[in-house]
């Protein structure tokens, strides 16, 4: 299945029905008179949020959504038939935003959810409203109320408990694989990791879901590089953790690599530079614990308040890491991606998503 997070859709709801203009006409009735019905609502356009979605690839390819119209009234008073609603199946994490993305109009973040966003059109009066004592025989009606349209933004924000973090090339791929089931695409270059992925992580008798996302490099939070579009999905997580390569990435050593990302959190907002975050220095196993000490000694010295010595590709010190993770989760974590297919989300959709 391919990864879309984002989408522009066109939605009109349904126009109403318009009125009848009628007269009776049956024999043996001495006094005939207007009897022309009204016209049906139109169909509201309405949002909800189900199991089973965790993209929006599907309006990559149907962007416009049209509300059926109501019935016309008939004679003998017969109303219209009201339309029904066009519901439109999102993602639980989906947002909607107006055109200018200026502002939220719905955000999901239940299953189930339902929203009500454009309203279907009122039927049109038949004639047979219009009668009066003095206006009779009224041949007036109206044609029903047109629908609402607007174009907006669809926008995905994965739900997930914990957030994975780090340089490009920094193990996060490694590391989600060794904890998790997912199966996420690892390689020796930067942006490995294209879109982001889920994993479910089983520890000491609990569950939760653990978020990657693609590398951050410096810059990000004005355009650079790939990873600043993603960093919304992990806007909702409990905890961060900031994976830092103790060999180094390029010229930069860990305390540079943590300054890095540090400074992009804080420069994308959306309270990211507020949640808690665990500091690990990964590939423990390419470097002596004199050096892996040394290290940690200079993350404490920038700011980090514990840091964690591991390695993904053999696993040591992960069940630490993770025990220090338990702590941030409710005691019978309940994860806000119930019925998220996570094992769904594969790599192969890297290039299926638009630019902002």
């Amino acid at each position: 299945m391919h990864f879309l997070d984002q989408a522009k859709i066109y939605l009109k709801s349904g126009g109403g029905g318009p009125g009848a203009v009628s007269f009776r006409r049956e024999k043996y009735i001495q006094y005939g008179g207007p009897d022309g019905g009204n016209g049906g609502d139109g169909g509201d356009i309405v949002f909800e949020a189900v199991e089973g979605l965790n993209t929006l690839i599907d309006f990559r390819y149907t962007q416009h959504f049209k509300a059926p119209r109501g019935g016309h009234g008939m004679g003998k008073d017969r109303t219209g038939a009201s339309a029904k609603p066009l519901v439109i199946e999102v993602p639980v994490g989906t947002q909607i935003l107006s055109e200018d993305k200026e502002e939220v109009l719905a955000d999901f973040t239940e299953v189930g959810q339902r929203i009500t966003l454009l309203e279907g059109g009122m039927g049109g009066r038949g004639n047979a409203s219009y009668k009066t004592a003095t206006n009779r025989a009224p041949r007036q009606h109206q044609p029903g109320i047109p629908g609402e349209e607007m174009w907006v933004w669809l926008r995905l924000k994965l739900l997930a408990d914990v957030g994975l973090l780090g340089l490009p090339n920094a193990g996060k791929s490694t590391f989600i694989n060794q904890v998790s089931n997912a199966q996420a695409k690892v390689g020796d270059y930067a942006f490995t990791t294209l879109i982001p992925k889920l994993g479910v992580v089983r520890h000491k008798g609990r569950e939760f879901v653990l978020a990657d996302i693609p590398g951050l490099i410096e810059g990000a939070a004005d355009g650079a590089g790939i990873g600043d579009r993603f960093l919304g999905h992990v806007e909702r997580c409990r905890v961060l953790i900031h994976l830092i390569d103790i060999s180094g990435t390029g010229d930069q050593d860990p305390a540079e690599a943590m300054r890095i990302v540090e400074d992009e959190l804080a420069a994308y907002g959306e309270g990211l530079e507020d949640k808690p975050r665990l500091v690990a220095l990964n590939k423990l196993d390419l470097a002596d614990a004199e050096l892996a000490e040394a290290f940690a000694k200079e993350l404490k010295a920038a700011g980090a308040t514990r840091v964690f010595n591991i390695s993904g590709a053999t696993g040591e010190g992960i069940e630490e890491l993770l025990d220090a993770v338990l702590a941030y989760l409710p005691d019978r974590t309940s994860t806000e991606t119930k019925g998220v297919e996570v094992e769904d989300m594969e790599e192969d959709g890297g290039n299926d998503w638009s630019p902002i």
